[in-house]
């Protein structure tokens, strides 16, 4: 089958500087797409808050994921929801909508354009445990994404029972492929010692 994998190391992503904070992206699609110019299809990316309260930058056009990763955090959208998020758990809102935070924590982020589906999920590996995480086929869709990125641990990943990639904390690795394929296996060892926690995303573009 074809298919293609990216692994992004920590020291290969940016961090920029803002209000409230830092913001460190991990990945964005198409590759030479731009944040600032929001011509993305979609951006993975992590942030560090640290001041108790924060307004979002509104971005209409985009759908948000957001799940803890440290801390509690209070999102409260306007005319909308509030919800009270400990660590894994997630929101998901309109960068349209008006959204205060309150807490100082480090998120995980998932950002979509129009066009664009997505999911977050996280995976808890006790010291020498592993999990089946496939990536499951996108009928209607053209492209999919699995991306597992490692918070904390050390992990290895197998693809289709064959191709083996090495993760540490803060890396990306990204399986790629054409919306209507067969069911890809895909494990996940925890190769360190104590918890290792993924986060682990499903996008159909």
């Amino acid at each position: 089958m074809a298919y293609t994998v990216k692994l992004i190391k920590q020291i290969e992503q940016t961090t920029s500087s803002w209000s409230g904070g830092t913001t460190t992206q991990i990945a964005i699609y198409p590759p030479d797409a731009s944040y600032s110019e929001k011509n993305f299809s979609w951006r993975l990316s992590s942030a560090s808050v640290e001041v108790e309260a924060s307004t979002f930058t509104p971005l209409p056009g985009i759908w948000r994921l957001l799940m803890v990763i440290a801390g509690e955090l209070e999102l409260t959208h306007a005319g909308h929801h509030t919800v009270h998020l400990r660590p894994f758990e997630q929101d998901s809102f309109s960068g349209a909508w008006t959204t205060t935070s309150h807490g100082k924590v480090r998120d995980f982020n998932l950002m979509l354009a129009a066009g664009c589906a997505g999911q977050l999920m996280a995976i808890s590996l006790k010291e020498t445990g592993s999990e089946q995480a496939a990536h499951q086929p996108a009928a209607g869709s053209a492209h999919l994404t699995s991306a597992f990125y490692c918070v904390t641990g050390r992990v290895r990943i197998t693809i289709d029972n064959q191709a083996l990639y090495q993760l540490q904390q803060g890396d990306l690795l990204l399986l790629s492929t054409p919306g209507d394929v067969r069911p890809l296996p895909v494990t996940i060892f925890n190769t360190g010692n104590g918890q290792a926690q993924i986060i682990k995303t499903r996008i159909t573009y």
